[in-house]
C-alpha cells in the first residue's frame, strides 16, 4: 500500500496493501485492517480494532478500542462504534465448515453502537439510531430508535443530537416527535413507533 503522509498509520498496526483509506484517517496501536477493505476519509480507527476483508466504512467513522467489525459490515458515514463492540457475520458457525456463508450487516449514516454491544449479523441499523452499552441486537434498528437490552428492543427516540425525542402529536400513520434540546422534530412512522416497550 502506498502511503499517503495525510493519512496517520501507526508502526504497530497492520493495514494490507489491498486495503484502501481515506484521506485524513488515523489508524492507532495494533489495528488490523485486511485486504479489500475501503475505510473514509477522516476516521478514527483506535487502539487494537479488527477491521476484515472487504469490509466498507463510510466518511468521519469513529471505531473505538477493541471493535471487531468482520467481513460482510457495510458501514455508513458518521457512525460511533464504542469499545469492544464484536459485528457477527454467520449465522451458524463451525470450526469445521469449510464453506462459510457471510451474511451481510448494514450500519446506516450517524448511528451509535454503545461499548461491549454485539450485532447478530443479517440486519440493518438505521440512520441516526442508538444502540445501548452491552446490547445484543438480534433484529433491525429502526431509523432514530433507541435500543437496549439483550436481545435489543425500542425503548424510545433520539435526534441527530442524540437526546431522546418527545411525542408532541399523532397523525395518520405517523408520530411527530422533538428534541427538548436543540427543538428539532422528526416523523416517526407508525409502524416503528408501536415497537417501542416501556421500562
Amino acid at each position: 500500500m502506498k502511503v499517503d503522509k495525510r493519512i496517520f498509520i501507526h508502526p504497530s498496526a497492520h493495514v494490507s496493501p489491498d486495503a484502501k483509506i481515506g484521506e485524513g484517517t488515523k489508524i492507532w496501536h495494533e489495528a488490523q485492517v485486511r485486504e479489500g477493505a475501503k475505510i473514509g476519509r477522516n476516521c478514527v480507527l483506535g487502539k487494537c480494532v479488527y477491521v476484515g476483508k472487504n469490509v466498507s466504512i463510510g466518511n468521519n467513522v469513529k471505531i473505538e478500542n477493541r471493535a471487531s467489525i468482520f467481513q460482510g459490515v457495510l458501514i455508513e458515514d458518521d457512525v460511533f462504534i464504542g469499545p469492544h463492540v464484536v459485528f457477527t457475520n454467520d449465522l451458524r458457525p463451525r470450526a469445521f465448515n469449510q464453506s462459510w456463508h457471510v451474511i451481510k450487516t448494514y450500519v446506516r449514516r450517524g448511528a451509535s453502537i454503545g461499548a461491549n454491544s454485539t450485532i447478530i449479523c443479517g440486519i440493518e441499523i438505521g440512520e441516526y439510531a442508538m444502540v445501548g452499552a452491552g446490547s445484543v441486537v438480534t433484529k433491525n434498528v429502526p431509523p432514530h430508535a433507541l435500543v437496549y437490552g439483550n436481545p435489543a428492543r425500542v425503548r424510545g427516540f433520539v435526534c441527530k443530537c442524540g437526546n431522546k425525542l418527545n411525542t408532541i402529536d399523532k397523525k395518520k400513520n405517523i408520530v411527530l416527535m422533538k428534541c427538548e434540546v436543540c427543538g428539532e422534530t422528526f416523523e416517526i412512522p407508525e409502524e416503528h413507533y408501536m415497537l417501542l416497550e416501556k421500562d
